[in-house]
């Protein structure tokens, strides 16, 4: 008789034969700060915060101190400070410009990513220029350019561009080249679904569009294979140097497709729905949140993810320094 369980039997045996491993640098931390002088608690993310840049700094120190893999930086505007063209993307002087070049003093090691989009910067909530009720791809790569360059300017150690507008990885890659910046990466969120997992991030950046919704732009969920191979194929032909799929594990599938046809590293974004899922269960009893928080990014592991975007990055951290 085959006899599996002879493996399982004792901690120091599973541990011999595993092939997954999970460690704090797989994991990159995603941050929201704002211009307010305190942090704010985020209501339908329990435990997470729109920082104030004097919080960020804790936050980024926090991330250093567990090993983290890295962090990743997103901006809350104020309503009054959005507009049309969603400048403050842009800006030189942004806030998430700001952020990044306070941090990068402060923790020069510290791998910083910049989301590369503008739906937390106009005022309709949109992820590209608007022109008669639909979203301009073409108009918009100007200002993607634009905003991947100021972003590097200050700092940034790697662009991820976010808007899934058409050819937006060449024109970044373009305008990064151009401006001197040939050794900054682009994550392409190559793979990136219209998906209701994303309500609690848009609570938490204040982006729900102000109509419509972003199904013409970002992908349909019953598209199929064919639609997340040709998207990740264009980022790849572009010049994406990683490839990330959104959200994580409702499209599990998706990952190892990916990571069997490109050879580049991976990512996955385990993103704002999936988080409050686990952390509504947990604070109700319902799971034991250490042990599925884990269970989870060692599945997104397993599929393929080399490293994983996560709200969970310093609590998992923790939990495996303690072993």
């Amino acid at each position: 008789m085959e006899r599996p369980r002879r493996l399982r039997l004792r901690p120091s045996m599973r541990r011999l034969v595993r092939e997954i491993s999970l460690e704090p640098r797989h994991l990159v931390w995603p941050l929201f700060v704002h211009r307010g002088a305190d942090p704010e608690p985020i209501a339908s993310m329990p435990g997470q915060l729109r920082h104030s840049l004097d919080s960020l700094m804790t936050a980024a120190a926090e991330a250093v101190h567990l090993q983290l893999g890295g962090v990743m930086v997103f901006g809350v505007l104020p309503q009054e400070e959005k507009n049309a063209t969603g400048s403050g993307a842009y800006a030189e002087d942004g806030l998430v410009q700001e952020a990044i070049r306070r941090i990068k003093a402060e923790h020069p090691d510290l791998l910083v990513m910049a989301d590369t989009c503008l739906c937390e910067y106009t005022d309709h909530g949109h992820c590209g220029i608007v022109h008669e009720g639909t979203v301009d791809n073409d108009a918009t790569l100007e200002l993607l350019a634009k905003t991947a360059v100021s972003q590097a300017r200050a700092g940034a150690d790697v662009i991820a561009p976010s808007a899934m507008m058409d050819g937006q990885v060449a024109a970044i890659r373009a305008a990064l080249d151009a401006a001197g910046f040939t050794g900054t990466p682009i994550l392409s969120y190559a793979v990136k679904y219209a998906s209701a997992f994303y309500g609690p991030f848009r609570d938490a950046a204040d982006s729900a569009p102000a109509f419509g919704d972003r199904s013409s732009y970002q992908m349909d969920p019953a598209g199929g294979y064919w639609d997340a191979l040709h998207e990740a194929a264009i980022d790849d032909q572009e010049g994406a140097d990683m490839l990330m799929v959104k959200p994580a594990l409702p499209y599990l599938d998706v990952l190892p497709l990916l990571k069997q046809r490109f050879h580049k590293p991976l990512a996955a974004y385990h993103v704002s729905g999936e988080y409050a899922m686990v952390k509504a269960a947990a604070l109700n009893g319902w799971i034991d949140e250490r042990r599925v928080v884990l269970e989870s990014l060692v599945a997104l592991r397993r599929a393929g993810a080399q490293f994983v975007l996560t709200y969970f990055a310093p609590d998992a951290a923790r939990w495996l320094l303690e072993g």
